[in-house]
């Protein structure tokens, strides 16, 4: 478990992290998400002691990460895929930080074939591609069998293949009662794997709830209905807390009766439905509702003939 009591970060006047208290529990996917400059990468430097914060503290399971006998042991962290020694195989990058715990060849070997790498074992890490440099990451934060894994956008550079790979070690993860705090961008991916997330914005929380009460916390509530007799329809619908309105004929947009209820009165009046569909809304939607005002950096969309006319290389096609 980690646990976030009022932590807080400060480069020089900057506030990275402000405040922050969360509590990452075991035996689910806790994803982490925020706009670029949010905070997120700080307080994942922190929580394993990369980072010192400014106050507050940063506990997995009870303790400062520093102060665990055998770190790797505790967190397995995947924060910059790329940080290896590009010179060395796979295999001896894996071997020179299990020497560190008293992890051999076995167990080394037993992760790269976990995680797909069997084969290049023997390459230079420098030689990989940015997905295989994922793999590889990930396999060190696999190496000592941790209880808790941190990973920061794991899935960049996967190919389809992949993905699902990390889908499914994710499931068996928290399946085994491990405590994960996953970071990505991709929130398709991110809606399918996390069942709690933690939202930052400008350092601080702006959400610590379930996947399904955050998006639902943003669906609009609406059931679009379509049929012929939408005039009757709208007058039985009428009542208390319920609003219909017809944005062309034969079509209502209902707020306050479900799609169940809808469908029962319309039965009941022998009304005819040609359509019934809840308003659904996705991660993707809820998130960038919540963090509109958190984008620390935006950019504004050119029009095409613009391009066109800096660029002489475009085609006028």
């Amino acid at each position: 478990m980690i646990e976030l009591r009022d932590l807080t970060k400060r480069y020089g006047d900057k506030v990275a992290v402000d405040a922050v208290s969360a509590t990452i529990r075991p035996g689910m996917v806790t994803g982490f998400l925020g706009p670029n400059g949010a905070g997120k990468s700080t307080t994942m430097r922190v929580i394993v002691g990369l980072d010192r914060p400014t106050s507050g503290t940063a506990l997995v399971n009870g303790r400062p990460y520093v102060e665990a006998p055998a770190p790797l042991a505790e967190v397995g962290a995947l924060l910059d895929a790329k940080g290896v020694d590009k010179g060395r195989t796979a295999r001896n990058h894996l071997l020179a930080l299990g020497a560190t715990v008293g992890i051999g060849p076995r167990r080394v070997d037993e992760v790269l074939g976990a995680v797909g790498l069997s084969e290049v074992a023997h390459k230079a890490a420098g030689t990989f591609s940015l997905g295989m440099g994922q793999r590889l990451g990930i396999a060190a934060a696999l190496l000592a069998d941790p209880g808790v894994l941190i990973l920061d956008e794991p899935v960049n550079g996967l190919d389809l293949d992949g993905i699902q790979w990390i889908r499914a070690l994710l499931a068996e993860l928290v399946a085994e009662g491990r405590t994960v705090l996953l970071s990505s961008h991709l929130m398709s991916e991110m809606e399918l794997v996390a069942e709690h997330l933690l939202v930052i914005g400008q350092g601080r929380i702006l959400a610590d709830t379930s996947m399904e009460a955050f998006i639902a916390a943003s669906a609009p509530g609406i059931v679009r209905v379509t049929s012929p007799d939408a005039g009757d329809l709208a007058r039985a619908l009428a009542g208390p807390g319920v609003t219909v309105t017809a944005p062309e004929p034969g079509h209502l947009e209902v707020r306050g009766a479900t799609a169940d209820v809808i469908g029962d009165l319309a039965a009941r009046h022998g009304l005819r439905l040609h359509g019934l569909v809840a308003a659904t809304t996705s991660l993707e939607t809820a998130y960038l509702e919540l963090t509109r005002d958190s984008v620390e950096y935006t950019g504004t969309v050119q029009h095409h003939a613009h391009l066109s006319a800096v660029d002489p290389t475009r085609s006028a096609a």
